[in-house]
């Protein structure tokens, strides 16, 4: 029994390192669905399909506890899945709501009615099907107002990432924070809505000035697994070690991977 990391390729694995970093005794299992890869251009339907296809795939690796570590998939398919569709004994839950309440100053699980905070004005950065579907609105709406939210659908970030082009990368990142900056010339605080983005997070931050706060998931995803198993330790794996499942060409990806986390992982087929 491991605890299981579903993404649309390569971005969850700013989420994994986290984790593992956080956890080292947690057992691990990683899914990329790089073959389908990017999930940000594609529709709802096809969205939760997908995603209920890798999740499944991680059951079967003997994860009941399954993190999607997917912003698109967070925001198109999670509120489905576990309305309609999320057996009983299994567990399924995404990364917006730890990065809203760092952003908000909220405790973990806190359900007191929505207040005024600090921060008025933020960037959100995001993949077309996460900035469509408004998810990042809806949940802040739960514990915040005032809040004034601009979103930028970053095309293109996220396949030149697994396409390891870091230089075409850099370059997409700066006109896409260019293009918030005309609509929001003076936010407060950046959200990465992407774990594909912490792999650029140094252009998104150079481009937004020192002043900007960025807000970037992976450790504050990390931190918000381990208060969970905490209270469900029922979902604390026995095995050890972390394995790495691709839909996608295994030596390909990995190689993609080692380049941009800058330590060697090794990805087997799916």
């Amino acid at each position: 029994m491991a605890v299981g990391i579903f993404d649309s390729g390569l971005g969850g694995l700013t989420v994994l390192d986290a984790i593992a970093a956080r956890s080292p005794e947690l057992p691990l299992v990683y899914l990329g669905d790089n073959k389908h890869t990017p999930y940000g251009v594609r529709d709802a339907d096809d969205i939760f399909d997908l995603t209920c296809a890798g999740v499944e795939r991680l059951w079967a690796e003997g994860c009941d506890l399954v993190i999607l570590a997917c912003n698109t998939a967070s925001a198109a398919a999670l509120k489905r899945m576990q309305e309609t569709w999320l057996p009983k004994d299994k567990r399924v839950l995404g990364v917006f709501v730890p990065m809203i309440e760092a952003l908000t100053e909220r405790r973990w699980g806190d359900n007191s009615p929505p207040r005024e905070v600090a921060v008025k004005h933020v960037a959100l950065f995001a993949t077309p099907a996460t900035v469509a579907s408004r998810a990042f609105q809806r949940e802040l709406a739960f514990r915040a107002i005032g809040v004034d939210v601009e979103a930028q659908p970053c095309g293109g970030v996220v396949d030149a990432i697994e396409m390891g082009d870091e230089i075409l990368a850099e370059a997409l990142v700066t006109s896409h924070v260019e293009a918030l900056l005309r609509r929001m010339p003076h936010p407060q605080a950046a959200i990465l809505g992407c774990t594909h983005y912490p792999l650029v997070q140094a252009a998104f931050q150079k481009a937004l000035g020192d002043h900007v706060a960025v807000y970037s998931q992976p450790q504050l995803v990390a931190e918000s697994l381990t208060d969970y198993l905490k209270r469900r330790p029922e979902f604390l794996g026995t095995g050890s070690g972390t394995r790495f499942l691709t839909t996608g060409n295994p030596e390909r990806v990995s190689g993609k991977a080692t380049q941009f986390l800058r330590h060697p992982i090794r990805f087997e087929s799916a």
